[in-house]
């Protein structure tokens, strides 16, 4: 009787110590990093449809290229961060990492026309940049004799400092608006040779494929913490800084092929201002 008494002791005490460690494990929620939880960052939102279009509407239309200079104080949030924390991430990585997802589809960026002609897999976008340069170098000390040396370079996401953007601006007499949309977007990566920087694309992706991506990736608010904004959010409301770059022509060139310093920021000026100018003429006041 002894003996029967002890072990229900015992089986007692474990099952008692057993609910004591699921309370611990179950009840005690993470600290809230914040005012309150936000569901650990994760959005579920659908990106703006476009509004609907016919082309018996479109009265006139023009395409234009643009630039984004990363650099520029009103582009970093496209930038940074560098690594990602807080759910965000930069431009670059949600591309890439979407691509790796098969999420959305790279088209090839180095022929000469920026159509989507040539998809890519994120394994060939990546062994594009794997490079190996042999170079010969000479030791500084006696008896200063010379040595060969293979230099490795793979991808690196920091180096993409710039994106191309291919749009088209059309006035839809449906509605009496001047709009656009963006056609394409393309990653541009600096690359250095012989001390001179050169700016190489990497791969071009169909926006409207992308735009369910951006919708749920989240970018920095430089003006408000407590309001979210998405990458289609920046991008449809216009939130950036760029220049233009080229525009449809009967040659097909580039602004910088027939201007240069500050001609073609004037050249790039008189693009965007002539279709501003459109809209004006259309009215009487």
């Amino acid at each position: 009787m002894k003996k029967i008494s002890i072990i229900l002791t015992v089986v007692v005490l474990i099952i008692g110590i057993q609910d004591r460690s699921t309370a611990q494990v179950y009840n005690n929620e993470p600290p809230v990093d914040g005012l309150f939880s936000d569901g650990g960052g994760f959005i579920n939102t659908k990106p703006v449809p476009y509004p609907p279009l016919r082309k018996a509407d479109v009265m006139w239309k023009k395409r234009i290229w643009r630039v984004l200079d990363l650099r520029q104080k009103i582009n970093q949030p496209f930038y940074y961060p560098l690594e990602p924390h807080n759910d965000w991430r930069n431009l670059i990585t949600v591309i890439m990492d979407a691509l790796k997802e098969g999420s959305i589809t790279a088209y090839d960026a180095t022929s000469q026309t920026d159509e989507f002609l040539i998809p890519l897999t994120y394994q060939e976008v990546i062994n594009r940049q794997v490079d190996t340069i042999h170079k010969t170098f000479q030791r500084p000390y006696p008896p200063y004799e010379e040595f060969d040396s293979v230099i490795y370079s793979s991808f690196d996401p920091t180096r993409v400092m710039r994106f191309r953007i291919k749009e088209d601006w059309f006035f839809d007499k449906q509605r009496s608006q001047l709009m656009v949309r963006i056609i394409g977007i393309c990653p541009v990566m600096m690359k250095e040779l012989e001390g001179v920087e050169f700016p190489e694309p990497l791969f071009w992706v169909y926006f409207p494929e992308a735009r369910p991506v951006f919708s749920q990736a989240l970018i920095y608010n430089r003006h408000n913490d407590a309001m979210k904004l998405t990458y289609d959010d920046i991008f449809w409301k216009r939130m950036f800084g760029s220049l233009i770059y080229k525009e449809s022509n009967v040659y097909d060139r580039k602004i910088n092929e027939y201007a240069s310093g500050l001609e073609a920021l004037y050249e790039a000026d008189r693009i965007k201002n002539q279709m501003m100018r459109f809209e004006q003429t259309l009215w009487e006041y």
